[in-house]
C-alpha cells in the first residue's frame, strides 16, 4: 500500500544514526562466518533445560499468561531488589525495596524510557566515547545534545568531566556502562566511581549506570556500583547476558520520582511485560544456589575464551593492540595507522569472520583503526580460528604486539 502524500518522519527520529551491529546480524548469520560482532552470550552456556522447567512450572499457574503489573511482577523486583542490595545499591541510605525496581523488555527499554522521562530536546547529555551504539541512538531520539567524555584503562575519564563542568557545561544524564565496558572492555575505577557520584550530587545531574556485564567478572570480584556512593543514580540491568536474551526482561533501578515517570511512559509503550518470562526469570534468580553455579560457569568459561582469544591476537596479530580483558565479553582492538577496519570488513565477512568496526562506537574521535570483537559467544578452538581469518583479511604487517 502506498501512502499518499508521504509520510513525514520527526527531524528527531531523522538524525538517528542505525546501529552497525544490528545491520551485521544478518550478515554473519551465514553459517560459513564466524561472528564476532554482536554481543551474544555463549548459545551452549544458555541454560535451557532449567529455563524449560521454571517455564513449565509458570504455566501451572494462570496468572503467568495474564496480564501483569505495568512496574513488573511482583516476585521478580523482590528478586531483583535483594541482588541489588547485596551489590551494595542502597548505600548508605539502605536496602533496595521492591517499590524501588521497575522491569522492562530488556535494559535497552529501560534506557529509552528513562531518556524520554528526564530529557528535554536540547538537553546535554554526557557519554563515554567510544560509546555504547545503544545509548547514542536513545539520546539522538530524544534530542539531547551528546558531549564526550574519553576513556582510559581505568574506565571514563572523570577528571575531563569535572573540567567541563567547571566550565559551565550542566548535563541531565551521564551515562557510563561502569563494568567490562561495551566496547571499551574496561571497568570504571572504585575511586572515579566516588568521584562520579560526588559530582552528580554537586551539579545535579543524573548518573546512569548501565551494568549488563557487572556479575560477569572472571574473578567473582564483581565491583560495587556507582550507585552506592550517592543517590542521583539510576542503574540499569537484565537477564540477558547472565540468562537469557530471549527472555527480554531487565530492570530498572532509581529515585522514586524517576522510577514513577518510567512505569507512567511504559503503560503507554506496551502496558506490561511478559508475565511468563519475568515468572522464569523471578525462579531462575531467585534460586540462589542454583544462581551462584551458573554464574561460577559463565565466568569460569568467560576467562578461558577470552584468554584464548587474546593469545591468539599475540600470535596472529601482532601489531594490533589489545585490551586484555577482566570480564564480560568484549575485547577492543587497535591497528597500527593507515589501517581501515571499515574497508576491511567486507574482505573480512569474505574470508568468513566479522567483527564491528571501530567507527560504530565513535563520538568524537574518529576511530578507524579499532574494532570491538566479543570472544564471548565462540569456544576456544572456534576463536583461534576467527583470529587466523581476521589476521588474512586485515594482512596487518608482522611486528611486536603490545597489550593495554
Amino acid at each position: 500500500m502506498t501512502l499518499s502524500p508521504s509520510p513525514t518522519i520527526s527531524a528527531r527520529t531523522a538524525g538517528v544514526r542505525g546501529s552497525a551491529i544490528r545491520d551485521l546480524l544478518t550478515l554473519t548469520a551465514r553459517p560459513d562466518v564466524i561472528s564476532l560482532a554482536g554481543g551474544l552470550p555463549a548459545a551452549d552456556l544458555l541454560p535451557r533445560e532449567r529455563i524449560a522447567a521454571a517455564a513449565a512450572r509458570a504455566l501451572t499457574d494462570p496468572a503467568a499468561v495474564q496480564y501483569g503489573e505495568t512496574a513488573g511482577l511482583a516476585r521478580l523486583r523482590e528478586v531483583v531488589a535483594a541482588h541489588e542490595t547485596e551489590r551494595g545499591t542502597g548505600g548508605a541510605r539502605g536496602p533496595v525495596l521492591p517499590g524501588d525496581v521497575v522491569v522492562t523488555s530488556g535494559s535497552q527499554q529501560a534506557l529509552d524510557l528513562l531518556a524520554r522521562a528526564v530529557l528535554d530536546p536540547g538537553d546535554a547529555v554526557v557519554v563515554e566515547d567510544p560509546g555504547y551504539v545503544g545509548a547514542l541512538q536513545v539520546f539522538q531520539a530524544a534530542g539531547a545534545v551528546v558531549v564526550p567524555v574519553g576513556l582510559d584503562a581505568d574506565g571514563m575519564r572523570v577528571d575531563e568531566l569535572a573540567d567541563l563542568l567547571a566550565g559551565g557545561l550542566r548535563p541531565r544524564l551521564v551515562h557510563t556502562v561502569s563494568s567490562f565496558h561495551n566496547p571499551r572492555g574496561v571497568t570504571l575505577a572504585a575511586e572515579r566511581r566516588r568521584a562520579l557520584a560526588e559530582l552528580a550530587d554537586r551539579h545535579g545531574f543524573l548518573v546512569v549506570e548501565d551494568d549488563p556485564y557487572g556479575l560477569l567478572a572472571f574473578d567473582g570480584a564483581t565491583p560495587a556500583p556507582v550507585a552506592a556512593h550517592g543517590e542521583r543514580v539510576v542503574r540499569l540491568g537484565s537477564a540477558s547476558k547472565v540468562l537469557a536474551p530471549a527472555l527480554r526482561v531487565g530492570w530498572l533501578v532509581g529515585p522514586g520520582e524517576v522510577t514513577a515517570a518510567v512505569e507512567l511512559l511504559r503503560q503507554g509503550a506496551d502496558l506490561c511485560g511478559s508475565t511468563l518470562t519475568q515468572s522464569i526469570a523471578a525462579d531462575l534468580l531467585g534460586d540462589r544456589d542454583w544462581f551462584a553455579g551458573h554464574l561460577a560457569t559463565l565466568r569460569r568459561e568467560g576467562a578461558a575464551r577470552a584468554a584464548a582469544f587474546t593469545t591468539a591476537v599475540a600470535e596472529l596479530l601482532p601489531d594490533a593492540v589489545g585490551s586484555d580483558p577482566t570480564g564480560g565479553m568484549f575485547c577492543w582492538l587497535e591497528f597500527p595507522e593507515g589501517t581501515d577496519t571499515t574497508a576491511a570488513l567486507p574482505r573480512a565477512l569474505d574470508a568468513g569472520v566479522g567483527f564491528v568496526p571501530g567507527s560504530a562506537f565513535a563520538v568524537g574521535t574518529p576511530l578507524p583503526a579499532a574494532a570491538r570483537c566479543c570472544f564471548a559467544s565462540h569456544p576456544p578452538e572456534v576463536l583461534h580460528e576467527a583470529v587466523r581469518r581476521l589476521a588474512t583479511a586485515l594482512a596487518v604487517p608482522s611486528g611486536r604486539g603490545r597489550s593495554t
